[in-house]
This record gives C-alpha cells, structure tokens and sequence, in this order.
C-alpha cells in the first residue's frame, strides 16, 4: 500500500471521527503511505499543518453532477494521474455516486463498497472503523483512535493570554444558526450562570466561530477571568486551545469530538440526542462525560417526538448544579 484516498465531507466533528483512519493505515502499511483527504472546505482546514496528511482535496458542492463539477473533476483527474492503491469512502449519499465510480483506485473500500450492519448502540466512530475491516488488521483498528495535530504549549500560550489552568466552553453547535428550535442547544441564562460561577474558580475559554457571533452576543459581555476567543482562532488552534486545558464543556458539537481526539476531560450535554452512537469517541486515555436529564422521550434526535416537541425539555431540565457537581468529582473544582 502506497497512496489511499479518503472521502469524508461531513461536518467538522464528522471529520473529527473519521481521523481514526490514519493511524490505522500507518500501522498497517508504513509510515511511508501516503494519505489524501476530501473534505469540505472549512472542515478540510483540520489538516492544514498535520504532517501524517498530504493532499486535501476541498468538495464545497456535494451535490453538482461530476460533469458540472470543476471541484470532483480535479479530483478524479488527479487520481487518473497518482493511481491510488485504495480509496476508502465514508459517504453514504447519492451525490457521491459519480464520483467514487470515477476515482481511480485499485480498491475500493467503505460505505457504498461494502456492508456494515447499523448498529444503533456503538459509537459512530466505531461504525466508521467497521468500514476499514477488509483492509485492515483487527488488531491495528483496536489501537486505532480519533487524533489531531495540535501546537505546542507555547506556541498557544505565545498567541493567547492562557493562564496555567484554565476550562474551555463551547456553549454553541452547527444548529445554532437555523431558524426553528435548536433541540441541542443548552438555555443562555443556565450559561451566563455557570461561566459567572466557574469564572470565580478557574480561567475560562469561550470558543465559537465567527459567523455565532450573534449568538455569543446573547451571552456577553462575560464576566473577568474569562477569555473570549470566538472567531478568533483557526482549527489548528481551536484543538491546541482544547488539548491543554483542564477540561471542556458543550453541548453536541465539534468542539466535544476535538477534546476526545486530544484527551482532553470533556464534559457533554445532552438531550435529544443519543449518547450511545453520538458522544465523543471514548478510548482508554481520555475522558467523556456525559451530562444528561435521562428522560423517557429521550433520545429523540430526528424522530417525530422531536418535531413535536416545543420546549426543549431534555435540556432545560440539565441544570447548572449537575454540570456543577460533575466538574467538582472528575476535575476536583474547589
């Protein structure tokens, strides 16, 4: 094995997941495999300085046919060019048909090649390793997990007033800008006062994209001793923010998926969705904690109950004394 092509064009966190494969294929062929990458742009920029990755191929328009399509052109031209040993695919859509049949591969492995059972209570990550099986070892896919590049201490605490300690907070997601109910969304008033109590304990770091900031604007002006990074840092630097601090706090999003893949302590609150298949990637040296109201209805996550419901229960019954309480036992909060 020589050359693999990687298709992942999912979300951010999707990606996050998927990274999994790269360990696997440098265990199993070598360090000298070389590995490429689709993506969607801004999740692509995951990869910008990770030195295990050589190509990525940016795919911003899933869904124009190939012939229409400059972006999947380029990509099985250049494959027609490089002759990839093997293309592993992790896309079950439609829109990704006319491109995988075009992509010059000896092999061809993955979601749309061959078939794995869904299993609603295994991790998506996991789901996703199934995938490698008729290429990879199961011994090397045990020793397979999430991972991401990262800088050093230094170079972050050079570009950031970081103190020694310090907790990171996500409180946004990818739902944050839709219209309608965000079901994955944790209340602004249960964040303003857990950043006002914890600001008091602990340096925190509020991280979040440009395009939320609308919706941090609900939430400032934040408290002293609370740093405000959204829209401020790149990917690379969002992980090496994550992967020294003293732990993370969100709801369902990337930001959960990045702490798990740089064994950082991440603390989840979740309602709607499933914490069995959608929680971080837990792996023998990190820490994924999942805070839940543990309703009846719940999970939910894309089923009529959800669109029925109006008030978002399973997460306005998650208060700020169980995030509390769970910080103080696994983090030893005064």
């Amino acid at each position: 094995m020589k050359k693999v092509l990687v298709v992942r064009c999912g979300a951010l966190g999707d990606l996050v997941y998927a990274t999994s494969v790269i360990d696997a294929l440098l265990m199993e062929y070598g360090k000298e495999t070389i590995i490429d990458f689709v993506c969607t742009p801004g999740s692509g920029k995951l990869f910008r300085n990770d030195p295990r990755i050589d190509k990525v191929f940016n795919l911003k328009h899933k869904k124009i046919p190939l012939m229409l399509s400059l972006e999947k052109r380029k990509i099985v031209q250049y494959s027609k060019q490089n002759n990839y040993d093997l293309l592993i695919n992790f896309e079950f859509g439609k829109q990704f048909k006319d491109l995988l049949t075009s992509i010059q591969a000896k092999e061809k492995i993955g979601a749309q090649f061959n078939t794995v059972e869904s299993n609603s209570k295994i991790n998506r990550g996991e789901a996703q390793k199934l995938l490698l099986k008729p290429k990879i070892s199961q011994k090397n896919l045990q020793k397979a997990y999430p991972s991401v590049h990262t800088l050093t201490k230094e170079q972050i605490d050079k570009k950031f007033n970081l103190q020694q300690e310090y907790i990171v907070l996500s409180p946004s997601n990818s739902h944050v800008n839709c219209s309608g109910i965000n079901h994955r969304a944790w209340d602004n008033y249960a964040w303003h006062n857990l950043i006002n109590q914890l600001s008091k304990k602990i340096q925190l770091v509020i991280v979040g994209t440009k395009n939320e900031e609308r919706f941090f604007d609900q939430l400032r002006p934040f408290p002293t001793n609370t740093l405000d990074l959204v829209g401020k840092n790149s990917i690379e630097e969002l992980c090496s923010v994550v992967k020294y601090a003293k732990g993370v706090i969100c709801t369902d999003s990337a930001v959960g998926h990045i702490a798990a893949a740089v064994n950082t302590p991440v603390f989840v609150l979740m309602g709607p969705n499933n914490p069995a298949t959608d929680s971080p990637y837990q792996s023998p040296y990190n820490q994924v904690h999942i805070i839940s109201a543990n309703l009846d209805c719940s999970p939910c996550y894309k089923t009529e109950v959800m669109k029925q419901c109006k008030d978002n229960i399973c997460m306005h019954q998650i208060s700020v004394a169980m995030v509390m309480n769970e910080l103080k036992s696994h983090l030893q909060l005064d």
